[in-house]
């Protein structure tokens, strides 16, 4: 009997996803550019800072130690 329970059971869930992806709202073409364009330059960005920041302090340690 619980056989049949999850059997009835899976065409509902399958069912319930089918109807909640027609709820999405999904983005243009024009949107998803932007927003890939977007991250790419802030992890380019933050990537620059990062390098510049480690590059100062290996700098500073390097001649703190050979004083």
């Amino acid at each position: 009997m619980a056989d049949s329970t999850k059997k009835e059971n899976k065409p509902n869930f399958f069912h319930g996803v089918k109807r909640e992806f027609k709820k999405i709202t999904w983005p243009t073409r024009n949107d998803v550019i932007k927003q890939t364009l977007l991250v790419t330059v802030i992890t380019v960005v933050c990537s620059a800072l990062i390098a510049g920041i480690d590059f100062l302090a290996k700098t500073g340690i390097d001649k703190l130690v050979n004083l």
